[in-house]
């Protein structure tokens, strides 16, 4: 009976491709084969780290060929060498920390299931008082680089990689360029954190922002993609205020331009003069 279940376990191994990691953290100097493929049936040492080293760096179709010796068909790799790295006996969570407290203050509905925080080289301890520096825009992957800056002002580096969802909006349909973006025309959606070439947008973009090109459905809406929505539309009418000391005098007049809040735009009266003014709300202006 042990025999059947060894075989039946061997051969799902054998139907299903194996990609290899570039990198194995391991919990000793011996490499073992359930280190590689966890859900082996059995273990044997396959590697072994030498003495006053942390690291072994191994061809990949070398240790293919071991695993083939093993049984295991159809392993693949994406990568020429393997690297097998000692865990460190270290406690990252004020790193861990760290790296939460930034992705929560950029996307405030992440939803962090775990962070795993790996030193690039083998740390024996941490200093007690360290400052984590983060890499320009990496909030914007899942994997990254940081560093530590001790008091003396050394540096360590380390590599993390986040398991994390968060909410992004996409459009229910094809916005057109300067189209506004609502909740309307948008749809929020949950989705596993990889990696973002821009930011993307929150709730509070909605209904003050415009599409800046054609945006296709279902495609991520980022900081990129948007731009402060107009408050005036050339060819439109819009009110405008004139005060002086005492006299307010308000009258129509033809948008020229398209305007944002703040803005500086020609109008046109009725007589054809034409002035300029400040975008003060929506289709609303004063005299300069």
């Amino acid at each position: 009976m042990l025999v059947k279940i060894l075989l039946i376990f061997l051969f799902s191994f054998e139907v299903l491709a194996i990609t290899l990691n570039s990198t194995y953290y391991i919990d000793s100097r011996n490499i073992k084969l359930q280190d590689i493929l966890p859900r082996a049936p059995y273990d044997v040492t396959l590697f072994k780290i030498e003495q006053k080293r942390y690291t072994k760096r191994v061809k990949s179709k070398e240790v293919i060929a071991l695993l083939q010796q093993h049984g295991f068909k159809d392993i693949l790799s994406s990568s020429s060498y393997i690297l097998f790295t000692k865990n460190s006996p270290i406690d990252t969570s004020k790193i861990k920390s760290s790296i939460t407290s930034l992705y929560k203050e950029k996307y405030p509905n992440i939803k962090i299931n775990s962070i795993l925080v790996m030193p690039r080289g083998y740390v024996e301890s941490l200093p007690k008082k360290f400052e984590v520096i983060m890499q320009k825009k990496s909030y914007l992957s899942r994997d990254g680089t940081l560093s530590i800056k001790t008091l003396d002002k050394k540096k360590l580096f380390f590599d993390y990689t986040i398991d994390a969802k968060i909410y992004i909006y996409v459009p229910k349909k094809q916005l057109k360029r300067r189209e506004r973006i609502s909740a309307l025309n948008t749809r929020k959606k949950s989705i596993q954190f990889h990696k973002f070439k821009a930011m993307p947008i929150n709730e509070h973009q909605l209904n003050i922002t415009q599409s800046k090109r054609n945006l296709k459905v279902d495609t991520i809406i980022t900081l990129r993609d948007i731009e402060t929505l107009n408050l005036v539309r050339r060819g439109s009418h819009v009110s405008v205020n004139f005060k002086d000391n005492s006299i307010n005098i308000s009258f129509s007049a033809k948008a020229l331009q398209n305007g944002k809040l703040n803005d500086i735009i020609t109008i046109e009266k009725r007589n054809k003069k034409r002035l300029k003014v400040r975008v003060i709300g929506k289709n609303r202006v004063e005299v300069k």
